[in-house]
């Protein structure tokens, strides 16, 4: 297997999931790549202070800066990419926007005008895990990225910006972290994979649009399933298996996520699946990913310890 290095330059940024952009990256299935992004915004120059802007290295700006497509030799739709997320780590600086921008959610907390904007600039340890802001208050720190997708289709530019049912994208699941493996089933040939949109540290729901927003190097390997143990997408985490539903509908992506954990518990144990859910209403929790990007994104977590098994009487 093949250890490949890349940067985020102008001539490997991305704003938008398209299969009809030439690769910046072709891997063999098993390879290992190892990526630096820079923030969602693509900032090359770290924020002076709050409410400061800095260059950025794609100029439009359509969506998040992302690196790619990468792809994978012989993936065809019908199968399942998995990224595993060998190690994430956080650049030294990073920001959270906070208010300022009419949406729904900030007119509802008295926070859409522009003179509540209230930003945050971060100094971010890798060693010691934790990110620092100007109020003198921190955070630890569990670095993932927020934006692992495909093309949602084999035509056409789509926008980064909500998370898809096909080809997921801006998923924003803060449990991704090191030792996680995100399954996304193939969309189209070679699985076209563009990640980016670091983030030092984020809480369910992504509440201000915003994380810790930074520049991360990832190293990940990529390999390819021909079956899945669930439909759609989902997740092998440190804090346990994970499935989602993405929706404009909030009850809609519940009832995604929770149908597929409900089929994965099935399985696994090989019950019914009345008997999974009722497993399901005292092992699993379901979360809000996030809020922030059009699109309900809503996660089942079922801990590795969960369900404990004994032997029959």
């Amino acid at each position: 297997m093949t250890h490949h290095r890349i940067e985020t330059t102008s001539d490997t940024a991305v704003d938008v999931l398209t299969a009809e952009r030439a690769p910046v990256l072709t891997v063999e299935p098993g390879d290992t790549v190892t990526v630096h992004t820079l923030s969602a915004a693509g900032y090359t120059e770290r924020l002076s202070e709050p409410g400061a802007e800095a260059p950025t290295l794609i100029a439009s700006r359509r969506g998040h800066c992302l690196l790619g497509p990468i792809a994978v030799t012989g993936a065809r739709p019908g199968q399942v990419l998995a990224v595993r997320f060998d190690e994430l780590v956080p650049d030294d600086w990073g920001y959270t926007g906070s208010g300022g921008v009419d949406t729904p959610l900030n007119r509802a907390l008295g926070l859409a005008d522009p003179s509540t904007r209230g930003p945050l600039l971060w100094d971010v340890d890798p060693t010691t895990g934790t990110a620092h802001n100007q109020l003198g208050l921190g955070v630890r720190t569990a670095p993932f990225l927020g934006l692992v997708g495909l093309p949602p289709q084999p035509t056409g530019e789509h926008s980064t910006i909500p998370p898809r049912p096909l080809g997921g994208g801006n998923i924003d699941c803060r449990e991704l972290v090191a030792g996680a493996t995100l399954y996304l089933p193939v969309t189209v040939p070679e699985a076209l994979l563009s990640v980016g949109d670091g983030h030092a540290a984020q809480g369910d729901g992504e509440v201000s649009g915003t994380a810790v927003e930074c520049g991360m190097t990832t190293t990940m390997t990529l390999t390819l399933l021909d079956e899945a143990p669930v439909d759609g997408i989902h997740a092998d985490t440190p804090a346990g298996r994970i499935t989602f539903g993405f929706d404009a509908d909030l009850n809609a992506a519940t009832t995604t996520a929770l149908d597929r954990m409900v089929d994965w518990i099935a399985g696994t144990y090989d019950i019914t699946r009345a008997e999974a859910l009722g497993m399901a209403s005292v092992a699993v929790s379901m979360r809000v990913t996030q809020v922030a990007n059009r699109t309900w994104g809503v996660h089942a977590l079922l801990p590795h310890d969960a369900i404990l098994t004994r032997a029959a009487d």
